[in-house]
């Protein structure tokens, strides 16, 4: 009997190459192994302990059946709140107004890192992760994202919006309440670069989005997973990662401020059911999520999506110093198991 053999596959769009090592396959057990758990005598981010960030650049205080939207000032800091953002404390990027000093350059390319960088905590309850969180509680999180990329958008100096969450110590998550980040940069980081200049080439030669004809074959691959009316999720066909996932939303989007607010809470249920299905298949494992969108200028041809990356690996020095990614667990096998976990 002949063992299967291992397959390269190439990325969709990207200039990327993975090998899905089947003679190294792996099962989900194999990957489940108790959390590190961080001692913290304080969290930061919990109630009571407003005073330990930065003021709020948004509140989402309750009142009534809705919301009311605030900020902190003159030294207040709300209390009773169901979603905060605060700027990091150690920020990668800053805004214009806070850059001092010379420029050294060495002779060699340079530039200011100008942008911003947030927190944003998703709920006054510790543990309150996307894969456990009540879906009332997942809307006003989505709905924060929105009101941030929306306001980041008005700055000149903005051309990316990154919505990013590190979920676990050994994913890089150095506190342990749930929240996502948002970095903003004055440039198109290289991935979405990558992505918007391919996913134009197929606009420009088919007049189709590159994307949406993505999602009408992997609807009826062996790599779908879940879907709901307005998102599908699916493993793609060069994961990178052992049980990567990507959610689309099914209509043609290219960033987070086309979603209407029936697609909110279509895409809170999406992020509760697949992250809920992660939790539950490898007992809580440390994973990144990464949302792409361009919030301009790329409307016909790019498709805003989110992709989930488990942290169960680690990167060497083949993939280090080749860029090239070797999977363990195949897309196919990683789908029937996330599909039977969700269901």
């Amino acid at each position: 009997m002949h063992a299967e053999p291992n397959e390269l596959r190439k990325d969709y769009l990207l200039n990327r190459w993975v090998v899905i090592a089947a003679q190294r396959k792996r099962r989900p057990t194999d990957f489940v192994k108790k959390a590190e758990k961080r001692k913290l005598d304080t969290c930061p981010l919990c109630p009571d302990n407003e005073h330990m960030t930065p003021p709020a650049v948004l509140v989402y205080l309750p009142s009534g059946n809705g919301i009311t939207k605030e900020k902190d000032h003159d030294g207040l800091r709300h209390k009773n709140w169901l979603v905060r953002c605060v700027p990091n404390l150690y920020p990668a990027f800053t805004p214009p107004h806070k850059m001092i000093g010379e420029q050294i350059t060495e002779g060699f390319i340079a530039d200011r890192a100008i942008g911003h960088h947030e927190v944003l905590i998703e709920s006054p309850r510790h543990n309150e992760h996307p894969g456990v969180a009540r879906v009332s509680q997942l809307i006003h999180v989505v709905n924060a994202y929105i009101d941030r990329t929306n306001e980041f958008c008005r700055q000149e100096y903005v051309k990316y919006v990154s919505i990013f969450r590190n979920h676990g110590l050994e994913a890089g998550a150095s506190l342990s309440h749930a929240h996502t980040q948002v970095i903003t940069t004055p440039f198109f980081p290289r991935i979405a670069k990558e992505e918007l200049n391919a996913s134009n080439e197929v606009w420009r030669k088919d007049k189709e989005c590159a994307f949406c004809e993505i999602l009408v074959r992997e609807k009826e691959s062996p790599r779908f997973i879940w879907e709901n009316r307005d998102y599908m999720a699916f493993a793609p066909w060069a994961s990178v990662h052992p049980f990567e996932f990507w959610i689309f939303p099914k209509e043609h989007q290219c960033c987070l401020l086309d979603l209407s607010e029936t697609q909110v809470k279509s895409l809170a249920e999406a992020l509760k059911s697949c992250l809920g299905g992660l939790n539950s298949l490898l007992e809580d494992p440390p994973y990144n999520f990464g949302f792409h969108q361009v919030t301009t200028g790329a409307g016909k041809y790019y498709h805003w999506h989110l992709e989930v990356y488990p942290k169960l690996a680690i990167w060497a020095g083949f993939e280090k110093s080749t860029g090239t990614f070797i999977n363990v667990v195949s897309p196919e096998d990683a789908a029937e198991n996330l599909k039977m976990a969700i269901s």
